[in-house]
């Protein structure tokens, strides 16, 4: 393997598989991974905390005037092989992956003071290459210029089955029709927002992996990420 270092992003809709084939390849490849939905969820949970939002209000001004009391950063967990979330500190990593913080997250990320203050440390984690960072806007406005760009999509049935999997075998109370509710929804917010929506950039491989096991996806992937290096 060369040593000339790339920028990795994968962008799509929720629960397409983005940060497990971005784990798969980080590990692999020796990069730092950033998972920016959970950038993005930890300002979340920093609003439900603050009361500043809960389903039938949202108090964005506030949100915008606390952008500089938030405090994100990530910190690699060895026995996990990854780096988890923490926020102001505190490791919110189970947190954020609650349906709460899912069924208000895609509000947060309309935000465009948030997404600016995001975009730019995204891009500070990113200055030395040698990345992956999965999102929805990866590929569009973090790193426009990566040299491999992944968008990631898959039917709702079968992204909102995997994601009531995820949560069950977590312990969490949850119910299948909701779980496809909010996929379907955050698919509707994340498309239709007016900053930075989600859209697949134009240079970017598109992969559907609807009816694909995790090494068949690693393998296509890698050989498109050797094609890079």
């Amino acid at each position: 393997m060369s040593n000339k270092k790339i920028i990795i992003a994968i962008d799509g809709f929720s629960s397409t598989g983005k940060s497990t084939i971005a784990k798969q390849l980080a590990k692999h490849l020796n990069y730092i991974y950033v998972d920016t939905g959970a950038m993005y969820r930890a300002v979340t949970l920093y609003a439900m905390l603050n009361d500043i939002i809960d389903k039938n209000s949202f108090d964005k001004q506030q949100l915008i005037n606390d952008l500089n009391l938030i405090q994100l950063s990530f910190t690699f967990n060895p026995a996990l092989g990854f780096a988890e979330m923490y926020l102001n500190g505190v490791n919110v990593e189970k947190e954020i992956r609650s349906i709460e913080v899912s069924k208000l997250v895609s509000k947060v990320s309309e935000i465009s003071e948030v997404r600016k203050k995001l975009v730019q440390e995204q891009q500070q984690m990113g200055k030395d290459k040698g990345i992956v960072m999965d999102g929805r806007d990866i590929g569009t406005v973090v790193f426009p210029d990566a040299e491999l760009k992944l968008f990631m999509t898959a039917s709702a049935d079968k992204r909102a089955v995997r994601r009531y999997k995820e949560l069950i075998d977590r312990g969490d109370n949850v119910k299948y029709d909701e779980i496809l509710q909010n996929v379907q929804e955050r698919d509707r917010i994340d498309s239709s927002r007016k900053d930075s929506p989600l859209v697949k950039a134009e240079d970017a491989i598109e992969f559907d992996n609807s009816d694909m096991g995790l090494n068949e996806q690693f393998e296509r992937i890698m050989s498109l990420v050797n094609d890079r290096l």
